[in-house]
């Protein structure tokens, strides 16, 4: 299989189902930012140290690769959702997120983005999930999409969240907390 087509030449794509649309439709939005989120959570595996962490990671780009699949495919009255998202994967993020914030200091302020280099790839990742939420979201006003990705994605960003300030915790490093200047 060749890696070009050419058929994407002139601005048009394939999805899934067949159905030709263009590069620049915001279901291609959808699914680009989907990939982008996926690529920061690839690098931020490839160096995060922590076995638990890793795990949950995969399995996080492989929903990620789900949803976008399913995004992949226009309903139309004679086409069929051929990938169906499954509700247990929200419950197993919340899962993670209770699990991690059970080890983490209580916060009081909002905290700033960084720390480590691990902490800002996970923080960079939190903030391409909620830009993907947003393109779904209004993909979701115009065409109805599965719901359990909307909440998919909002636990995402806040597992995301959790995550980063774990990761701070974990390398002993003190949270920076922001105040606003009076």
């Amino acid at each position: 299989m060749k890696i070009y087509t050419k058929t994407g030449d002139q601005g048009m794509t394939s999805l899934y189902d067949g159905i030709r649309i263009s590069k620049s439709d915001l279901r291609m939005e959808c699914i680009g930012t989907l990939d982008e989120l996926n690529s920061w959570i690839g690098l931020l595996l490839s160096s995060n140290n922590q076995a638990n962490q890793k795990e949950e990671l995969e399995r996080i780009q492989n929903e990620l690769f789900q949803i976008g699949a399913q995004l992949a495919v226009k309903k139309t009255e004679n086409s069929k959702e051929k990938i169906v998202k499954n509700n247990n994967e929200v419950v197993w993020l919340e899962d993670c997120i209770d699990r991690i914030e059970k080890e983490l200091p209580k916060m009081t302020h909002f905290i700033l983005p960084g720390g480590n280099t691990e902490s800002s790839q996970a923080h960079i990742a939190r903030c391409v999930c909620r830009k993907t939420e947003r393109y779904v979201v209004l993909l979701h006003s115009y065409e109805p999409i599965n719901e359990t990705i909307l909440k998919y994605l909002n636990r995402l960003s806040d597992y995301l969240f959790v995550l980063s300030r774990k990761i701070i915790l974990d390398s002993g490093i003190k949270e920076k907390k922001w105040y606003s200047e009076k």
